[in-house]
């Protein structure tokens, strides 16, 4: 097969020379940052077994769209700026909590699938986008990605178009497999108030990740 002369052959060589080390230790950190719980994966589960997997959809494919799009400001200079200005960091905190606990006391309030209609217990693609400036772990790996593998690198751009896809690409199928859950989960939890419990849990969680922002 013979690659197209419009291929970008810089990036092909970033990727290349880039020590198989250095490159298995991106792929480690995205796997436990993306895959663990967290705002992002919590709201994929809770969004798919309460609306269905399209209304959940809207969500999974925001969130790539957010973090990268936070991703390239903080390689920017934004992240810099976060970490200079001690007011717009809990600024940061104080939007994200308040979100995730408004969004908590919605979901634990649904006990039929009906009520989580009538209760427009849903997230547009550009709430979702949103979301990922005021999620704390966000900033947390947007900002230690590009300190590790961008910044000070002679190749920072090449770089960072090596580094954004995959994070992408991490974001996309994490999120995909919790809604998977979900889904997977939404006509059994449809039976008495194990429904309730599951918003409760959920909830739960939302708040946790609420307190964890706060004191991290």
């Amino acid at each position: 097969m013979v690659l197209s002369p419009t291929v970008n052959t810089a990036t092909i060589r970033v990727l290349l020379r880039m020590p198989l080390v250095e490159f298995t230790a991106l792929l480690v950190l995205a796997t436990a940052m993306s895959f663990t719980p967290g705002p992002n994966t919590t709201l994929s589960a809770a969004l798919a077994a309460n609306r269905g997997m399209p209304v959940a959809m809207r969500f999974v494919l925001s969130v790539p769209v957010g973090w990268c799009a936070l991703l390239i400001l903080c390689a920017a200079g934004l992240g810099a700026i976060l970490m200079a200005v001690p007011a717009l960091r809990w600024a940061i905190k104080i939007l994200g909590v308040g979100y995730l606990v408004w969004l908590a006391f919605k979901l634990s309030r649904s006990a039929q699938l009906s009520e989580a209609d009538a209760s427009r217990m849903e997230i547009s693609f550009w709430q979702g986008a949103a979301l990922q400036f005021v999620n704390i772990k966000a900033w947390m790996l947007a900002l230690t990605i590009v300190a590790g593998w961008i910044i000070g690198r002679e190749d920072s751009l090449q770089r960072l178009a090596v580094v954004v896809p995959v994070m992408a690409f991490f974001a996309l199928s994490s999120n995909l497999l919790y809604a998977s859950v979900g889904a997977l989960l939404r006509h059994w939890l449809a039976i008495g108030s194990r429904l309730l419990w599951f918003n409760r849990m959920m909830a739960l969680v939302l708040v946790v990740t609420a307190v964890w922002m706060l004191r991290a």
